[in-house]
């Protein structure tokens, strides 16, 4: 059975990948689930952030070449990855031409290609399996507003978030600037919000199920993750 390492900015993501999507991929044929933070967890001032891309190729090449029976994938925010410079993402640059969701899908399919030639011929492309969010995790948590207000125990705001939802087709596409994020959305509402507990508490009272059902990229990503072979050809 394969293994599966998700590549993530920050506490909030990784507690997500280990307390909900963890359970729901070991039944898809996944023997482990697990999150890797990027950059150097033991370093507090490093922890979380969009690295550098060739700094995260390398973890993720590394893993792949060390671990030949396990699946990479990626799950960071498209406005925060850098975009020129010896930091920059691929496709990046190029991405800021498009709207929604191509821009997301030109980098994911710049770093497929980036890795595939770092990895070399004989390497099989469905090892590595790139996602772009559009913007942070909390935008996931628009899903359902009702089911967010109580799970961060106020239920009181439902109707604020739904306002907030309301103005944008899909949870992925609510954003319009960096003073307008979907955390500084939620922190203006909830002052003193906690990202990475309260943003738990909301996403295990949501489900996976409604996010999925509301957020079209997500739900792309994980039927590729379920879609994976249990033993595929390394």
């Amino acid at each position: 059975m394969a293994r599966l390492l998700v590549h993530v900015e920050g506490q909030t993501e990784e507690y997500f990948v280990n307390r909900i999507l963890e359970t729901h991929l070991r039944t898809h044929g996944f023997s482990n689930v697990s999150a890797r933070l990027m950059g150097k967890p033991r370093q507090r001032s490093q922890r979380g952030g969009v690295r550098a891309w060739i700094t995260v190729r390398k973890d993720i090449t590394n893993h792949l070449k060390q671990d030949r029976g396990c699946i990479a994938t990626t799950m960071v925010d498209y406005y925060g990855m850098p975009q020129t410079g010896s930091r920059a993402w691929p496709g990046r640059a190029e991405a800021s031409n498009f709207a929604f969701p191509k821009n997301a899908c030109t980098v994911e399919n710049a770093l497929a290609l980036n890795v595939c030639e770092q990895m070399g011929t004989n390497f099989n492309p469905i090892r590595f399996v790139p996602h772009v969010m559009m913007h942070e995790f909390e935008a996931m948590l628009f899903s359902d507003c009702g089911k967010f207000a109580e799970g961060i125990g106020q239920p009181e705001l439902a109707p604020k978030f739904q306002a907030i939802r309301d103005k944008f087709a899909t949870p992925e596409e609510i954003d319009d600037s960096p003073e307008t994020a979907p955390s500084k959305r939620i922190e203006s509402l909830v002052p003193g919000y906690q990202k990475p507990s309260l943003g738990i508490l909301a996403a295990l009272d949501i489900g996976l199920a409604a996010i999925r059902s509301a957020c079209p990229r997500f739900c792309s990503w994980l039927e590729k993750l379920e879609g994976i072979p249990a033993n595929p050809d390394t």
